[in-house]
């Protein structure tokens, strides 16, 4: 599995901050979140989101300045964004989007 950014770039022992992007046509890979955590898109675009058998289950646009925060509920995702889905924890992201997506994430330990 990987990690749930592109790049750790902090962690105390109360959050880890990581950095994640993808080009147009790029994807996370299948990763599991087990932690709360709040997102800042940097730069938005449209992002395919697709199961843990790599079913698709949604595609969703994200824009530029938004913030979103998520709670891990047994193996699913909940956000606090309505109309957002939830999905579940282990998942993958393509950016099926003409720009590139650029987020920030706070995962908070617990």
């Amino acid at each position: 599995m990987l990690g749930v950014g592109t790049k750790k770039v902090y962690e105390d022992e109360l959050v880890s901050v990581w950095h994640m992007g993808l080009a147009p046509g790029e994807e996370t890979g299948r990763h599991t979140h087990e932690l709360d955590y709040l997102i800042k898109i940097v730069e938005g675009s449209t992002l395919e989101v697709r199961g843990p058998e790599d079913e698709h289950l949604d595609t969703v646009e994200i824009e530029a300045g938004k913030a979103v925060s998520f709670h891990i509920v047994g193996d699913e995702i909940h956000s606090d964004l309505p109309g957002y889905p939830t999905v579940p924890a282990t998942h993958s992201a393509k950016n099926v989007g003409d720009t590139n997506f650029r987020e920030v994430l706070i995962e908070f330990k617990k």
